[in-house]
This record gives C-alpha cells, sequence and structure tokens, in this order.
C-alpha cells in the first residue's frame, strides 16, 4: 500500500473505533516514508503515532521513543507543522510525567507553531496546557480565563473533530481538579451536545466519564451507574492504563449505592491496570468496618501518591492529595483518632487557601466539623457542619449535603438538642434516599432510633396481585391495572425480598456459561510487544544517563504491558473474554424494569414515586425502600 493508502487506512481505523489498527497504519506510513527517504513525511507519522500513544493509552516511555525519532529525523529542518506537533506532545508527556517547569515552554511553542502553521492538536491542546499550568500555580482567574476563552472558540467550530473533543475533555477535567463542579457541568452538557455530531474515536466514551461524574455528585445513583458501564464498555477497545479512570468512577458510585461486592470489583480492576483506586478501596474498607485497614490504606496512598501519568486528576502538586484527605478525615471520625481528623483538617484548609473553590471550602468545613466533635467542641462543629451542608445544597449534591447532615445532627446531639439532631438526620436519610444510597439511609435509621416521630414511622403497606392477564397494583386506597410485562414479574421478584440484592444475571434466570470478545486481540497483542521494546529502548536510555525519575517511570509502563499480556491468557493459555452474557442480562434487566416503572407511574404516580426511588438496577438489583416510611408488600404471582 501506498503512504496515502496507509494513511487513509489509520483515519478510517480510528473512526471505526481500532485503534492498536490505527497506530500500526502510521507505523506502517512512517516505515514507508523513511524507506522513501521522505524525512519530513516519516517524522510527522512518527509524531501522530506518539500523539495516538499519548492520547489514549498513558503509556509516556513508547511516545518519548516516538518522538525522539520524529526529532531526529527534522532536526536539521526549518520550524513547520512536525515541530507543532512535537512540541505540544513534548508538552504533554512531560505535564504527565510531573514536570510542569518543563511543559511550559514547549507549550507556549505549540500554540505559536500551531497558529503559524494551522495544526489544530498543537493550537488547541497547547492552549490548554498553558491553562492548566496556570491554574496549577495558583492563577486559577488567569488559567480559566483561557479555558473560557478556549471554549468560545471550540463552540464557533475552529478546530478539526479530534482536536474539539479531547479539548473539551481536558476542559471538563480541568474543571473537576478544582472542584468547580459547575463550570464541569456547562462543559459537559456543550460537550454532550456536540457529540452527537462530528465526534468520533473515544469521544463518546469520555464524555459518558464525566456524565456519570457529575451524576455521582447530583444523582440519581443508577442513571449515574449505568452512565459509567456504558462508558467502560465504550472505552475498553480503547483505553489501556487509563481504563482506571472510569472503573474507579463506577466503583465509587457503587460504593456510594452500597453495592460493596461491585465496587471492590471495579476498584480490583482499576489497580490490576496500574491505575490507584484510591481513595474508594480505603473508603470501602470502612464500610466494611475495617477501620485499622482504611487508616493504612490512606497513610500509605498520603504518603507515597501514584505517580501515574493521568490527565483526569492532577498528576502532580497538592491538589491530588484533596479526595486523599477528605477521605482521611471521615476514616480518623469513625476511629475516634482525634489527631488524625485536626491534622486532615488543617492540610485541606492549607490546600484551599491556595486553590478556592466552593466544593473545597465544604470538603474544609466538613474535617473541621468532625475535627471538633473529636475535640468535645460541639458548638464550633455546628458553625462549621452548618456550612458545609448549605454549599453541598447550593452545589445539587444530595449524598454530600446529607454527610454532613449527619455530622451536624451529631453535634446537636452532643448538646442535647434532641429535636434539632432528629431534624437533621431525618433531612440526611431523606437525602441519601433520593439520590439512591439506601444503605447510607439504613444507617442514619439506626441512629435516628427511637426519636422518630410517629408520621415518620407508621406502618404502610401496597399490593401486587397477578390476575389472570394483568397485575393488580394497590395502595392507600387506590388501584391500578398492568400488563402482563416481563418487567413487572422482575418487580415483583424484588419486592419479595427487600433489601436483598439479586445479580441481572440471576433475575433474568440465565444460567448459561459467560461468552463475549476477547479481551485483547491478535492485533493489540502485537502492538504491546512493539510497546515493550519501546520502553526497554527508554529503559536502556535513562539508564545510560543516569535519569532514576524517567527509568521510574517506564519500568511501571514495562510492568504494566506485562500484566495485560499475561491477564489476557487464561487456563491452558486460552484467551479471556468480555461482553458476555452477564452484560447482556443487566442491559436487559435494567431496560425491563424502568419500561414497568414508566408503566406504574403513569397509572399510579404516588407508587411510581416511591418505586423510581427504591428500585436499584445495574449489574446487581434490589428493592430498597425509605427506612423511614417504609412499604409492607404483598405479592401474588
Amino acid at each position: 500500500m501506498s503512504p496515502e493508502d496507509l494513511e487513509r487506512q489509520a483515519l478510517e481505523r480510528y473512526a471505526a473505533g481500532d485503534l492498536e489498527g490505527s497506530v500500526a497504519a502510521w507505523e506502517a506510513v512512517y516505515d514507508a516514508e523513511l524507506v522513501a527517504g521522505r524525512d519530513e513525511a516519516a517524522a510527522r507519522a512518527a509524531a501522530l503515532v506518539a500523539l495516538n500513544l499519548l492520547c489514549e493509552t498513558g503509556l509516556m516511555a513508547p511516545v518519548r521513543g516516538w518522538v525522539a525519532r520524529a526529532r531526529r529525523l527534522v532536526a536539521d529542518a526549518e520550524p513547520g507543522p512536525v515541530h507543532a506537533l512535537l512540541a505540544v506532545i513534548t508538552t504533554y508527556e512531560r505535564f504527565l510525567s510531573g514536570d510542569p517547569a518543563a511543559a511550559l515552554a514547549p507549550a507556549r511553542e505549540a500554540v505559536e507553531l500551531g497558529e503559524r502553521f494551522g495544526v489544530d492538536p498543537a493550537r488547541g491542546l497547547g492552549r490548554v496546557a498553558v491553562a492548566r499550568l496556570a491554574l496549577h500555580a495558583g492563577d486559577l482567574d488567569g488559567g480559566f480565563a483561557l479555558l473560557d476563552e478556549l471554549a468560545v472558540d471550540l463552540g464557533a467550530g475552529r478546530f478539526d473533530p479530534l482536536t474539539t473533543g479531547n479539548v473539551y475533555c481536558e476542559l471538563i477535567c480541568a474543571a473537576q481538579w478544582l472542584g468547580r463542579h459547575d463550570r464541569a457541568r456547562e462543559w459537559t452538557e456543550v460537550m454532550d451536545r456536540w457529540r452527537e455530531g462530528p465526534a468520533f474515536g473515544a469521544t463518546h466514551g469520555r464524555c459518558r466519564v464525566h456524565r456519570a461524574e457529575l451524576l455521582r455528585i447530583s444523582g440519581p445513583a443508577d442513571v449515574a451507574e449505568d452512565e459509567a458501564l456504558a462508558a467502560c464498555d465504550e472505552l475498553r477497545p480503547w483505553l489501556r492504563r487509563e481504563l482506571g479512570w472510569p472503573l474507579v468512577e463506577l466503583g465509587t458510585i457503587r460504593l456510594r449505592r452500597g453495592d460493596l461486592t461491585g465496587a471492590e470489583e471495579a476498584f480490583r480492576e482499576a489497580h490490576q491496570r496500574a491505575w490507584s483506586p484510591q481513595p474508594g478501596l480505603a473508603l470501602l474498607r470502612l464500610a466494611r468496618g475495617d477501620l485499622t485497614g482504611a487508616a493504612a490504606m490512606i497513610r500509605n496512598e498520603i504518603a507515597h501518591p501514584s505517580d501515574v501519568p493521568w490527565k483526569e486528576r492532577p498528576p502532580f502538586g497538592d491538589l491530588r492529595l484533596v479526595p486523599l484527605l477528605a477521605a482521611r478525615s471521615e476514616i480518623a471520625a469513625a476511629s475516634g483518632d482525634r489527631t488524625e481528623a485536626e491534622q486532615a483538617a488543617d492540610e485541606l484548609a492549607r490546600i484551599q487557601a491556595t486553590y478556592p473553590s466552593q466544593s473545597l471550602a465544604a470538603e474544609v468545613a466538613l474535617a473541621q466539623a468532625r475535627a471538633a466533635l473529636l475535640a468535645d467542641d460541639p458548638a464550633t462543629a455546628i458553625g462549621a457542619a452548618t456550612a458545609a451542608v448549605a454549599t453541598w445544597t447550593d452545589l445539587d449534591a444530595p449524598y454530600d449535603a446529607a454527610g454532613a447532615r449527619v455530622v451536624l445532627g451529631a453535634a446537636h446531639h452532643a448538646l442535647g438538642e434532641a429535636d434539632l439532631a432528629r431534624l437533621e438526620w431525618e433531612a440526611a436519610a431523606d437525602g441519601f434516599v433520593r439520590f439512591g444510597a439506601p444503605g447510607r439511609a439504613a444507617e442514619v435509621a439506626a441512629l435516628l432510633g427511637e426519636q422518630l416521630t410517629p408520621a415518620a414511622t407508621a406502618h404502610r403497606s401496597a399490593s401486587l396481585v397477578k390476575e389472570g392477564d394483568r397485575w393488580r397494583i394497590a395502595h392507600g386506597g387506590t388501584e391500578a391495572w398492568l400488563p402482563d410485562l416481563k418487567g413487572v414479574h422482575l418487580l415483583a421478584a424484588l419486592l419479595a425480598s427487600p433489601g436483598r440484592e439479586v445479580t441481572a444475571l440471576d433475575l433474568a434466570g440465565a444460567g448459561v456459561v459467560e461468552s463475549g470478545l476477547p479481551v485483547l486481540d491478535e492485533e493489540a497483542r502485537a502492538s504491546y510487544r512493539r510497546r515493550l521494546v519501546e520502553v526497554e529502548d527508554d529503559l536502556a536510555e535513562a539508564e545510560r544517563d543516569h535519569d532514576e525519575a524517567r527509568r521510574e517511570l517506564a519500568e511501571r509502563d514495562r510492568e504494566y504491558l506485562l500484566a495485560e499480556l499475561s491477564g489476557a491468557l487464561g487456563l491452558g493459555g486460552r484467551h479471556r473474554v468480555v461482553g458476555g452474557t452477564a452484560e447482556r442480562a443487566r442491559t436487559s434487566v435494567t431496560r425491563s424494569l424502568r419500561y414497568a416503572l414508566a408503566r406504574i407511574a403513569e397509572a399510579h404516580p404516588e407508587l411510581g414515586g416511591h418505586l423510581d426511588r427504591a428500585v436499584r438496577t445495574g449489574t446487581c438489583c434490589s428493592y430498597v425502600p425509605d427506612p423511614i416510611a417504609p412499604l409492607a408488600w404483598e405479592i401474588v404471582t
């Protein structure tokens, strides 16, 4: 094939979702142009290999290898489009490798050359990098002003689709870094509308992760989990190490929902991909009552934060400690460790002084409230917890607001203000239920105990009865009739065992052997082997130059690739598979249940609203009613 045909194949494969095939085609373009003696064209192909690896794999050693090849080929050439590409790739390689000081100059060079020669990835991603480096330095106003200007240019269609999708993702990641959920929500909504048109490649899946991140804050939790699961499915062919990003998001959402088994599965898979599952895994240990294990995990992560080259989370600096310190505060409060709680609050306040935002201010206030409670100062705790509740409420974060209300109620209780404590705890339970966290609501109900009001504890009943080819559903003196839908049968099974989780596979009655697609196909395995050779070259160069930081990064890349290759094979050397029966069951059960619930809401709005809040769907399904005002169901099938 000619270089032109190979380049067309690279673009077509990328558009079709075949990352490995696209990279292999660009490598073939490089080889063909090199043989033909067209050095600049070969350097461009090498730069595009590096750009694809940079954006989709998180493997910096191969990126450096391809950049070095390209630079050698254009070492004596005048600055041109290839130099613009190399400048932006170098910017992000240094940025993601934890060297922001070395990233600024190439970022500015990328913008200048990108504008001069019309190289969209350079002028778009270069401007993002300049803005993110300003944010990292504490210049929040200047950094966000640059990002707002860039957002206007994106909306005006001034970049190609590939650059537009990547830059939108970068904008949202920058806002999430700093807890600017309002800005992240605005840009996610714009990206979501845009992606229905020219978007291709991994853009759709990345946008889903951002939607899941926002739904993890605002709820409903079941919709957040569906988005995260769909993102994992869409991104699995694209991302390698970076698949840890949606997996951790999925684990965090499941943890909030109370699906501890599902959360652990997601966190462990992220860990296997060399992506840190913290603080989620430590909080999972806390939820299971392992206070010692939770505290040890979070202390270790704070002392040795992961140096994974991720752009979705701060790759360096104090901002990456914020979620870890918030978890440290929560674990210390549960353990009664005043010293740990006070240190976490002080550290969060120090970081918030440099990177002010509403969400970080709420984290600081809540940590201070917990520390004050442990110091037997409930009056101070009330003021701090009230501020946290107000801020989380303003940010439309019901789960976090409910968590702050639990602390506020405890402070009132410590002062003997039983009515005020009950008021906050009842509001907390309601917030958890509305978000979709029935387990947390049950914990609050246990706190309430005998303090529950008679109205709140009034026993209520409802019925779902099969009569011929219809179902009769009744509550509060009102009856309605439903057709004999599959979803109603599934719902009846959940209502008969409130609080019990049932896997979608069991609920669907499937008892077949899992089947699906290979975890890594032959082309992917061949690509991984090529990446290993490139990593070994990078390691040799780092050792020759006595560059310890670069050597450690390259060794992590090598360990990751070896783990991926070995993990793709099961017993007897058989290829592992994904995407089989369990996923089809989850999709089918969720769709059937949601359709049935929609029909119930039409026929009986009050019951429809109750079931919409209490029925959880996903990999595991359950019916968990409001613990403060439960329903007792009569089920006749």
